[in-house]
């Protein structure tokens, strides 16, 4: 039996621990229904929960899958914990980094997400819109303020630094990710993402010229 309130909510706890349920019933049920032909009154059904539920906790549909890839993204977000990696080296944070974001980025849920919004983005503008913003923006953004802390420090040239995280990320995909995406290749395997990983932070930290030719 649930324990509830005085009043007969569910407790903080309980109430996050049903969300998070709702969540997992809806990325599974967009996954395979894809975005337009997926109703919430089925995602109520599925998830045992009511309509009116989704709407005070989400609003409509759009809002529902944001909230799904901002839980997603959450694990990204995460991976730059910027008020306890002031002191370490930059290197080292760049390749922790790395290893999560492949990781992630390979996992069958993600690509399913990511299957699904380019698919459907063209009939549906607010699920790209809303993808965006809840998932890669926030990626971004936090490894933008990376880099702005690492120029403060002075280790880091002058630079737009929403630019070099851009520049970073797209690095760490590279063409093996766009072949991924074609089902031309199996996502990294774990060793494979270490060395890779290490790879791209040395190459985008140092360039690739030698010192004579960047002369």
């Amino acid at each position: 039996m649930a324990i509830k309130t005085r009043s007969g909510r569910p407790r903080k706890g309980e109430e996050e621990a049903r969300r998070d349920q709702l969540l997992d019933h809806a990325m599974q049920l967009f996954a395979e229904h894809g975005y337009g032909n997926l109703s919430l009154e089925t995602i109520a059904r599925e998830a045992h929960v009511s309509l009116r539920t989704i709407y005070r906790h989400f609003g409509g549909k759009a809002d529902l899958f944001g909230a799904v890839v901002h839980r997603v993204s959450d694990e990204f977000v995460a991976g730059l914990p910027l008020e306890k990696i002031r002191s370490r080296p930059m290197e080292e944070v760049l390749v922790d980094f790395g290893r999560i974001f492949l990781g992630r980025i390979g996992r069958p849920e993600c690509a399913r997400l990511r299957a699904l919004i380019l698919a459907e983005a063209q009939r549906f503008p607010e699920l790209a819109a809303e993808f965006y913003r809840n998932g890669p923006e926030r990626t971004l953004r936090r490894l933008s303020q990376f880099f702005a802390m690492q120029q403060e420090a002075g280790r880091v040239i002058e630079a737009d630094s929403r630019f070099l995280a851009g520049q970073f990320i797209s690095a760490l995909r590279g063409e093996h990710f766009q072949r991924q995406q074609l089902g031309l290749e199996q996502p990294f395997a774990e060793t494979e993402i270490d060395a890779w990983v290490k790879q791209v932070v040395r190459h985008f930290l140092y360039g690739c010229l030698k010192s004579e030719g960047a002369r």
